[in-house]
């Protein structure tokens, strides 16, 4: 069961803000956060060249595949928390369905639970020009830290 929603619209906006520009690995890689809600999360990363990981095919590495969707799970569990509660990755499992194409990839997030300690996202992974062709499908697994634990 999922816990009450504790994040107000306003204070979405800025973790939204605070995502894609305040984690400088996102920042980088040029994540932005389409859709930051109670317990989802769509984002999306530009294609760039340096995201090619195999040139002959040519697809796009897996390890970006596998950072958008970890990043996109982590901030789906976030926002169904408070906000100066931590998320940080467990574990996380992505199947790669089928090789990325050198454009824009999206991956939408949607908590399938958040504890007391432990969240869980349900994450696809996917180009716009084809939604139900997922390029990838995770289930991660995330520790929650929450502020009255003082830790």
């Amino acid at each position: 069961m999922q816990s009450k929603p504790t994040i107000d619209p306003e204070t979405l906006d800025k973790v939204r803000e605070f995502f894609a520009r305040g984690i400088p690995f996102n920042n980088f890689l040029g994540m932005e956060v389409v859709t930051f809600e109670t317990g989802f999360a769509r984002v999306r990363i530009p294609f760039r060249s340096e995201f090619v990981g195999d040139p002959f095919r040519p697809a796009l590495h897996g390890g970006v595949v596998a950072t958008l969707v970890d990043a996109t799970g982590g901030a789906a569990v976030w926002s169904s928390l408070s906000i100066a509660d931590r998320v940080s990755t467990i574990d996380i499992r992505v199947d790669y369905l089928r090789p990325g194409r050198l454009e824009e990839v999206i991956a939408e997030a949607r908590v399938r639970r958040a504890g007391n300690r432990v969240g869980v996202a349900q994450i696809v992974a996917f180009h716009p020009s084809a939604p139900d062709d997922h390029i990838a499908e995770a289930m991660g697994v995330y520790s929650i830290r929450r502020e009255s634990d003082g830790r």
